[in-house]
This record gives structure tokens, C-alpha cells and sequence, in this order.
């Protein structure tokens, strides 16, 4: 493993917490066994990491978790961290697909939160939907902070900022993919967060790991103009959870 010195300037240190991640093994597309989680743990850990929100998905047609089935794997998982030494706390939320039966968990306030009761959920990446302002008005009058996932990677939207606008008016906040400063989903997506960035719309930045090809590459985004630019904005939240 490359050895990364623990500098603000070049590490993830300055965030200390990762909010978006998929290390609970077999609950969905994310790492399949406690070995593969545990590697991608430590190397976060060697980042500068000193905390982790990992947040399996929730989506009725796909991966069928619930808080239950979530808490039970952390508890798995933070054995193995607690028997290895690994010095990091690991905690867990979920990351919600937006759709009616997300809507009516919230109505019977079910859902899984991190930090200040934020909420992430994401949107489909094929086509919009008309339900997010429902969503958003639901959550809030819950007392739930909705947490947008990586706004960028929707390219129906990604010709019109305005809309991305209108979510912040009504108080959506935006976790964006880290490796999306490195073109690693598409340029669209490239692009779009380099212009959330421009126009200082990003309080939370995230890995969104699936495996440990995602960690090794936040290895290169610590000298992107971009990530250095929102590293010192003072907007991120992360440092807070």
C-alpha cells in the first residue's frame, strides 16, 4: 500500500468523515465479503479517514434493506474492525431511491439518518421523475435534512442548472462523488460537478465505494484544481458528522 502522509494538503484528513459508501458485505452492489470490506476500510483509513457513514441502498425494486437488516450487518462488520485494530469509527445510514414507498417511510418516520438527521436518497440516472418535491416536502416536515446523492451523474438535467438551483431553494443539500472530479462516471458528470462547485452548491463530498478501485482512485483527486477549490470553501460539512 502507498504510503500517504497525514497532511491536509494532500489526504482526506481536513474531511475526517466519509458520508457515502457500500462496505456492508452482501446487502447490495457493493463489496461481497468482510475481507473485501476490511481492505477497503483500512486503505480509507490510510487516506486520512477517520470515520465512515456507509449507506446501503434502500430501493423496494432492487435491494430490499431495511434498518434492521443494515444494523445487523454493521454489527458484523465493526467486529472485524474492532478484532483487526483498524482505528476508525464505522457507522451507517442508507442511501434512498426515491419512489413512493420511500415516501411513505417517511411518513412513518423509518429512516436511517447520519449527522444532524440528514437523509441521503438519490434519483434515478435514466429518466426524471416528478415526485422530488413531494419527497422534500415530506421530509422536512418530519424534521428530516434531505441530502441529495451525487447530483451530478443525472444527465437529463445536467444542460439545466436551474433546477439544481430550485433543490437548494428548498433546502436540498448536495453530496457529490469525489471521483467524479476524475471523469470516472462520464465528462457529464465531470462537468457538472466542477460547475457545482463553481457556483458553491456541494456541502458533502463522498467516495460512494463500492470496491477498492474506487478508494485507490481518490488516491489522484487530492491535486484536482476543483477538489482544492472545495476543500477551501468552507462549505463541507463532512468535518462536522
Amino acid at each position: 500500500m502507498k504510503n500517504i502522509t497525514n497532511n491536509n494538503t494532500d489526504n482526506y484528513s481536513f474531511l475526517k468523515t466519509d458520508i457515502h459508501s457500500h462496505l456492508i458485505p452482501g446487502l447490495d452492489d457493493g463489496v461481497k465479503s468482510i475481507k473485501e470490506a476490511i481492505e477497503c476500510i483500512s486503505r480509507l483509513n490510510a487516506l486520512g479517514f477517520s470515520k465512515i457513514i456507509t449507506t446501503p441502498h434502500i430501493n423496494s425494486e432492487y435491494f430490499h434493506n431495511t434498518p434492521e437488516t443494515i444494523r445487523l450487518g454493521l454489527e458484523k462488520l465493526n467486529a472485524a474492525i474492532k478484532k483487526l485494530k483498524i482505528p476508525i469509527v464505522v457507522e451507517a445510514a442508507a442511501e434512498y431511491y426515491l419512489n413512493y414507498d420511500f415516501i411513505d417511510s417517511i411518513v412513518k418516520n423509518e429512516l436511517l439518518t447520519f449527522g444532524d438527521n440528514y437523509v441521503l436518497f438519490e434519483l434515478s440516472y435514466y429518466n426524471a421523475t416528478n415526485i422530488v418535491d413531494e419527497a422534500v416536502f415530506k421530509m422536512q416536515t418530519h424534521g428530516y435534512k434531505p441530502v441529495l446523492a451525487h447530483p451530478e451523474r443525472y444527465n437529463y438535467w445536467n444542460n439545466n442548472i436551474d433546477i439544481f438551483k430550485k433543490l437548494k431553494d428548498k433546502g436540498v443539500l448536495f453530496q457529490m462523488n469525489t471521483l467524479s472530479l476524475n471523469g470516472v462516471f462520464s465528462v457529464e458528470a465531470k462537468n457538472m460537478a466542477e460547475n457545482f462547485i463553481k457556483n458553491n452548491m456541494i456541502e458533502f463530498i463522498g467516495s460512494d465505494a463500492h470496491n477498492i478501485n474506487y478508494v485507490i482512485g481518490l488516491e489522484l483527486v487530492v491535486s484536482n484544481k476543483y477538489f482544492k477549490k472545495l476543500r477551501d470553501s468552507g462549505l463541507l460539512l463532512n468535518q462536522i458528522l
